[in-house]
């Protein structure tokens, strides 16, 4: 017996590493057949192709792949410790073809098949490229959208903005939908580089780092990057080479490499928040309600994690620049690129707007003694009406004050923009619970106006979110420009400035600090200099001594004069109006409202709002020939 149980020990011993080597092995063989058939990618093409178009199949596919499994929320939030999710759409997401959009044709012809995607999961996985060059981003070179199906659109920025041409509507209306979600590593941040960059506004956008903290109640232990992310869920290796993450966006022709490398990562993102949520095409889609209510609390919140959570580390290599060996940065799919603009006093665009506490409109009414309504008007001024005896409440809902005197003017019709309630809400996209007031008419030109123009112009203040209010000024600055260019009126070169700087009081003032400060440290011909100067500009005479009043006069000398060419831009913008009296100022008026209305196509415009509101009044009321006094 002694000798048997050594025996038996070595025999156990020997038939359980056999045992555990199979089970290695035969999960290591089952690792090698999935990867390959996940990173297919369709070779790009330049135009439009059906969203739903399958991947090519490899040979013998169906007998290599192993059967699709349903997934679950809880299945992928252990996907970090057990083997990797295979969600069943990976494959045929990824090997949907792309599109490229460099015109409004091309995105005009995959548009509608966008929206019948977006009717069975309403959410786009989204990511931006851009070039860095010697330290600072560029400007947004390639936008990135991809929807359940796979169906990929590569928009080239650029290429509109080089051609001239506005977005596309349907490419601003869907990034600023609040009822379409954007997912993606940094996508909050990449909605402020798009409106930073070309005012393009971006609402409704979730962090999937968000998501699969919440999803795992724990940190992901390979990090949580897209490539982390992609790799721990679903078994999708992406490729994150310096020379793809860092080549040039902004060349003419893009490679092979370059738009499959975009492409995937705003596939890998739409994949990603549909496991994350567990959900998955064969459920026959969702409603926005319901992927809102699942991201409760996540949507347009930046992500702020431990340094590193979005990227994979690595040295920068940027384009055609050479690389300190220091700095790290992250990859271009999930940016965290910190902006070297953020380091002036000025804020970044669409920071440190001051939203509005309380809402604007009251819509509280006041009527004339006949009782005829006069316009609509805050609560605080409809009790002031009450509080000096002028008035009579009529009603406490609606809040209805009748005058007890006959006002200075009655509206023409019932039909009248200030008889009609308002909302308190973004007039572009919405928003309620954040909101500040935009001039559509901008103060440096409404206050050249004359008084006749300036009465009742509440028409051209309406409300806009924060981030609708920050790109409505990007564009406004984009016309005020052209603008500038229209009528010769200049925004920022020496005959836009108020003040010059006067070189000879410059060089007066400064040898008079000199010959006070260390007059008895310079050579006594330096000293005979500086006192010259000083004498001819003040006009005493070579053979007198300035006296220590004259040099503290000199030193304190003002180097600024008066810039007697100076004509501020919106004042000459006016002026040039003013030729075709009233109707030119009318037309200037008229045309910043049609600007508005064109560039951020408003959805929630208050009713009877008219790029027209007030003109005819005008001119029945004083005529054409109005003499205009500018103020």
């Amino acid at each position: 017996m002694s000798h048997q149980r050594p025996l038996a020990a070595i025999i156990t011993t020997l038939l359980g590493a056999t045992f555990g080597g199979l089970l290695l092995w035969r999960a290591y063989r089952t690792k090698r057949k999935r990867l390959p058939s996940v990173q297919r990618v369709a070779e790009p093409v330049q135009g439009p192709l059906p969203a739903c178009a399958d991947a090519p199949p490899a040979e013998d596919d169906d007998n290599r792949r192993p059967p699709q499994k349903e997934f679950t929320a809880a299945a992928c939030q252990t996907a970090h410790v057990s083997s990797p999710v295979r969600i069943p759409f990976s494959e045929p997401l990824l090997g949907v073809k792309l599109v490229l959009v460099s015109s409004h044709e091309e995105w005009q012809q995959l548009w509608p098949l966008m929206q019948k995607d977006l009717t069975v999961f309403p959410v786009l996985g989204l990511d931006c490229e851009w070039v860095s060059m010697k330290g600072r981003p560029s400007v947004v070179s390639l936008l990135q959208m991809a929807t359940y199906s796979g169906l990929c659109v590569l928009v080239r920025l650029l290429a509109f903005c080089n051609r001239q041409q506005s977005f596309p509507l349907g490419l601003m209306e869907v990034l600023r939908d609040p009822h379409v979600l954007k997912a993606g590593v940094g996508c909050y941040e990449d909605g402020k580089r798009l409106t930073r960059d070309y005012g393009l506004s971006l609402s409704c956008t979730v962090d999937l780092r968000h998501l699969a903290l919440r999803q795992r109640q724990a940190s992901a232990s390979n990090g949580l990057s897209l490539k982390s992310l992609a790799a721990d869920v679903l078994n999708v290796s992406l490729d994150k080479s310096l020379e793809l993450r860092c080549s040039n966006w902004e060349a003419d022709e893009l490679t092979l490499e370059q738009v499959t490398y975009a492409a995937k990562d705003a596939q890998v993102s739409v994949a990603l928040f549909l496991c994350l949520l567990g959900l998955h095409p064969e459920t026959g889609g969702s409603s926005y309600a319901e992927l809102a209510a699942r991201c409760q609390g996540l949507l347009d919140v930046p992500f702020k994690g431990t340094r590193g959570d979005g990227d994979d580390g690595g040295t920068e290599r940027r384009w055609r620049t050479r690389k300190p060996s220091s700095l790290k940065i992250p990859e271009s799919g999930d940016q965290q690129v910190p902006d070297p603009r953020k380091n002036n006093k000025k804020k970044p665009l669409g920071v440190g707007y001051s939203a509005r506490k309380s809402p604007l409109y009251d819509n509280c009414f006041l009527h004339a003694p006949d009782g005829q309504p006069l316009c609509t008007c805050d609560k605080k001024k409809a009790k002031w009406y009450l509080d000096k005896g002028i008035g009579v409440l009529q009603s406490e809902d609606p809040f209805v004050v009748r005058l007890l005197f006959e006002p200075s003017g009655r509206p023409d019709s019932q039909q009248d923009y200030y008889l009609t309630a308002k909302e308190n809400l973004c007039v572009v996209c919405g928003k309620a619970d954040s909101y500040i007031r935009k001039n559509i008419v901008p103060h440096e030109y409404r206050r050249h106006f004359p008084t006749e123009m300036k009465d009742h112009n509440s028409h051209d203040i309406l409300l806009l979110c924060t981030s609708c209010h920050a790109a409505s000024n990007v564009h406004d600055g984009f016309f005020k420009q052209q603008l500038a260019d229209e009528f010769a009126a200049p925004q920022g070169c020496e005959e836009g400035v108020r003040l010059l700087e006067e070189p000879d009081r410059r060089r007066v003032r400064s040898a008079a600090r000199a010959l006070l400060t260390s007059a008895e440290g310079l050579p006594e011909r330096r000293r005979e200099e500086l006192q010259t100067t000083i004498k001819s500009f003040f006009g005493v005479s070579s053979e007198c001594q300035l006296t220590g009043e004259e040099l503290q006069q000199a030193a304190g000398l003002e180097t600024r004069i008066f810039n007697e060419a100076y004509v501020p831009h919106g004042l000459k913008v006016v002026q040039a109006h003013t030729g075709r009296g009233l109707r030119g100022l009318m037309e200037l008026e008229r045309r910043w409202r049609q600007h508005f209305l064109n560039t951020m196509r408003p959805k929630h415009l208050p009713p009877l709002w008219s790029v027209h509101h007030n003109h005819g009044k005008l001119l029945r009321k004083y005529g054409e020939d109005l003499p205009v006094e500018l103020n």
